[in-house]
């Protein structure tokens, strides 16, 4: 990969959340894709926690997005309509000679090479424990609105990926701080009106797997406290010390609990 791709490669200091979801087939999962992606930037804003690069403030609060979308095959993609298209889609980026292997294939959801499950790619690694159980959650109950969709026949709304990534950016800017891109007619509202649009979108499903209480207070939690990066800057500004981010990073996951209240492990930090 070095050889191949350069700095860009050797510049890959960056960690993601990845979240599975079963699925019952490809082609379930595929629709699933189809239907979720535009609701993908609002799981980046939610989790942002990268605001620095090679020892500097980015000005952005997911800044490995900027890092991640470098290479060939990241960020969002157009609707792929079938299963059959998808895996065509895949073959010919593998006989493009420009990945090494399928293994490459980073778009921000994708089915899984290893599991029968649908991957969703696109966050930070959480500051906070209990942030990454309410991506987790959040995720869920995204997968399993879209294949009701599905099944009943709801056509995914055909966003072009450019406007996606536009959406993308903007999440990454400024993370749940200032306007996020609505996902159904692509307009700037505040962050809050998006993410309750998201929380409305997947309302049902989460009150069907007895979740809706734990992602509605935690997503509360987040717009009340904000998400890893705000505390990272904060703490950059009080010591003057990068080190001391790290240091605090690690005693805030320490310190984290999951939305059950259960006591959580350390976390990653997720900056360059």
């Amino acid at each position: 990969m070095m050889d191949g791709f350069g700095l860009t490669a050797r510049e890959q200091l960056t960690c993601g959340l990845h979240v599975h979801v079963s699925v019952g087939s490809d082609e379930e999962g595929v629709a699933v894709l189809d239907r979720i992606r535009i609701w993908l930037p609002v799981l980046a804003a939610l989790s942002a926690n990268s605001p620095f690069w090679n020892g500097a403030d980015t000005g952005y609060a997911s800044y490995r997005t900027q890092a991640w979308g470098r290479w060939p095959t990241a960020g969002p993609v157009e609707l792929f309509g079938s299963a059959a298209r998808y895996h065509s889609l895949i073959a010919g980026y593998v006989a493009s000679g420009v990945l090494l292997d399928e293994g490459m294939v980073y778009f921000d959801a994708r089915l899984s090479r290893k599991y029968p499950t649908l991957e969703v790619r696109v966050s930070d690694v959480c500051l906070y424990a209990e942030d990454a159980v309410l991506i987790a959650g959040l995720v869920r109950a995204l997968v399993e609105t879209a294949a009701r969709e599905w099944r009943q026949g709801i056509p995914p709304r055909p966003v072009p990926a450019a406007l996606l990534r536009l959406a993308l950016w903007r999440a990454s800017r400024s993370g749940i701080n200032g306007d996020l891109l609505h996902p159904v007619d692509n307009r700037p509202q505040p962050a809050p009106d998006i993410i309750e649009a998201l929380l409305n979108h997947v309302r049902a499903a989460l009150a069907d797997s007895g979740d809706l209480h734990r992602v509605r207070s935690g997503l509360a939690a987040i717009m009340r406290r904000g998400t890893g990066e705000g505390r990272q800057r904060a703490t950059l500004a009080r010591t003057g010390k990068l080190s001391a981010v790290v240091t605090d990073a690690i005693r805030s996951s320490r310190r984290s609990q999951p939305l059950g209240g259960n006591p959580a492990g350390a976390g990653i930090l997720s900056t360059g």
